[in-house]
């Protein structure tokens, strides 16, 4: 089968692979119709972790079940399903208590794993025309058949159910304002969710004006970090006191207010400055233990300066973790059906698989309007 192969730092290749098979009794094929490519794929294109030269790319995915092992009990061939980024089990105890994005299962020696990804696992990822899915009674979400809400489901793999986690780690409840920082798709998956949760004003901080034009789209308030201290832009708009909530949908590639150059706990003290005392902090965006692009030593290694003392003058809480998609997807799917949620709207492209090289270029430097892509292995390259 055709996939997206990464070669080396900024290069991806259209690749011919090994294709997929039934390797347990609760395995199931899918043929793939949609995968994303995800703001964390870009790390991995970037060279700033351990990936080496072909993976295949891809934790965002949505299709057809073609080929059901013996022991799957819950789906059949032509179903089609969504999957979590997070490959589970469903019986270790973290699974059971729902933190799904930290199997212990799937990935022994690490807790979590994922399609597609470095050190998540021996999973291979969905930019491709096949996928293998393990534990897939528990790991596939089944959709309404037929084409009907195409982008919006294959966002339920990842960027809306984490942009909800963000909300949910801190606590997001109806009334309260929010302060988001980023918007790209995970930010504004945040920004939207917050607004879903009845926040009464939510802030989108960045600096691309595409960006910050979706957000005010969705009805969040725009505040561009590069025309000055963000959390003062946000105090002057909250009577001085600060904001509820914040979320961090950056993580460790944050840009200097001044957009010179990473700085990457400015996102993290920044939101420390703009919640109000005893405010919570919810983390969704990434963090690593290891970043070989690291602007210094420390960095390098997973360890930032963060205002710890400053945090604990004000009494904030912080929730940080990857996402545990299975926790949030059904009831974001049954919002998405009910019309009440349209996350599609972060969608910028829908490519074909061969177009990826060209996508994952243009979407790294963020040029052409190239805020989200979905690629449709199966559509027909112009």
């Amino acid at each position: 089968m055709k996939a997206v192969v990464y070669e080396k730092p900024f290069t991806v290749g259209i690749k011919e692979v090994e294709d997929p098979r039934i390797q347990h009794p609760n395995d199931v094929l899918v043929r793939v119709t949609s995968s994303a490519i995800c703001g964390s794929d870009l790390h991995m294109y970037e060279g700033r972790t351990a990936a080496e030269a072909g993976i295949v790319f891809g934790h965002e995915n949505l299709g057809v079940i073609e080929e059901v092992g013996m022991g799957v009990a819950s789906l059949k061939v032509g179903d089609r399903v969504v999957m979590p980024f997070n490959v589970a089990c469903g019986f270790c105890k973290n699974c059971l208590a729902e933190n799904t994005g930290f199997c212990l299962t799937v990935n022994p020696g690490f807790a979590g794993g994922a399609y597609g990804y470095v050190a998540m696992g021996p999973y291979t990822g969905g930019q491709a025309e096949r996928l293998r899915v393990p534990f897939a009674d528990f790991n596939c979400l089944k959709l309404p058949p037929g084409e009907q809400f195409e982008t919006d489901f294959v966002l339920l793999a990842d960027i809306f159910p984490t942009g909800y986690h963000g909300c949910e780690l801190a606590q997001v409840s109806p009334g309260e304002t929010v302060a988001v920082y980023g918007a790209g798709p995970v930010g504004l998956m945040a920004a939207y969710s917050a607004l879903l949760r009845g926040a009464s004003k939510v802030f989108s901080v960045d600096r691309v004006p595409e960006r910050l034009a979706k957000a005010e789209q969705i009805g969040a308030i725009p505040i561009d970090f590069t025309k000055g201290d963000p959390a003062e832009q946000i105090k002057e708009q909250t009577a001085g006191e600060g904001t509820d909530k914040g979320v961090d949908a950056v993580g460790y590639q944050a840009q200097a207010h001044d957009a010179s150059h990473e700085e990457p706990a400015v996102v993290l003290n920044t939101l420390v400055e703009t919640v109000r005392p005893t405010g919570m902090l919810g983390i969704p965006g990434l963090y690593v233990p290891s970043d070989p692009g690291g602007p210094d030593e420390h960095a390098k290694h997973g360890q930032l300066l963060v205002s710890i003392g400053r945090m604990f003058e004000k009494g904030q809480r912080m929730g940080t973790g990857q996402c545990n998609v299975k926790r949030y997807n059904r009831q974001l799917r049954d919002l998405i059906t009910a019309g009440r949620a349209q996350p599609s709207f972060v969608v910028s492209h829908e490519l074909p698989l061969a177009d990826a090289p060209m996508a994952y270029q243009k979407f790294d430097k963020r040029i052409e309007g190239y805020t989200k892509v979905v690629l449709h292995p199966e559509l027909v390259p112009a």
